[in-house]
């Protein structure tokens, strides 16, 4: 912890103040304009600005364990317990008030959140994480019934990559904007041990597949 705290007691002076970066530290105080919103996990090994080289101001992100997009509240899902969620007032905000014109959902290699559901792991220990896991993934979900076949559970996280974007396509405020033309959606795939990004295309013959960025 020491070594946080050193840096955040030193930024400001060492940063901020640096005249190379003052201005562009104090427009921030007029608000912010983000480029896109970036949907990602909470694993400290994914760093979404050091990945896109973003300066602040320039991404808004949601991080949540597994990179879940929970179905957006209604009367068939009202929100857990019934209540509002932050994960969906967070997309909106930055779709309906912030304006971003692109979404991109980037899920990772070895995923804690995503191989215990493939491999069935028992998170009874951990209470939250299996009722987060369990609202947040039907029981009829692809994900559910592949099997692991290597540890970074490559192909399983790419499969809830594309769950969660057509989540996504479900939010009324993300459709509308989608449909005519002003919001793209992405589904970006992160090697944590080889910082290799990859996005899921279409190819001509309708084939889909992640490759290259």
């Amino acid at each position: 912890m020491k070594s946080l705290i050193d840096n955040a007691r030193s930024f400001a002076a060492t940063h901020v103040a640096d005249p190379r970066n003052a201005a562009a530290f104090e427009a921030l105080g007029a608000g912010q304009s983000p480029e896109a919103l970036f949907v990602t996990c909470s694993d400290s090994r994914v760093v979404p600005a050091l990945i896109t080289g973003a300066r602040p101001g320039e991404l808004f992100e949601l991080r949540t364990a597994g990179n879940v997009v929970p179905p957006y509240p209604s009367a068939a899902h009202p929100g857990r317990d019934g209540h509002p969620m932050s994960e969906a007032a967070t997309i909106e905000y930055a779709v309906c008030v912030l304006g971003v014109r692109d979404i991109v959902v980037c899920g990772h290699s070895h995923c804690g959140a995503v191989g215990a559901l493939v491999r069935g792991e028992d998170l009874s220990a951990v209470p939250a994480v299996r009722d987060w896991l369990e609202h947040s993934v039907a029981p009829d979900d692809a994900l559910r019934s592949l099997t692991p076949t290597s540890p970074d559970v490559a192909e399983a996280v790419q499969t809830h990559v594309l769950a969660q974007v057509e989540r996504l396509r479900a939010y009324p405020c993300v459709s509308e904007r989608v449909a005519d033309g002003s919001l793209t959606l992405h589904a970006w795939y992160y090697e944590v041990h080889t910082g290799i990004v990859s996005a899921h295309r279409q190819s001509s013959d309708g084939r889909s597949a992640f490759g290259p960025l």
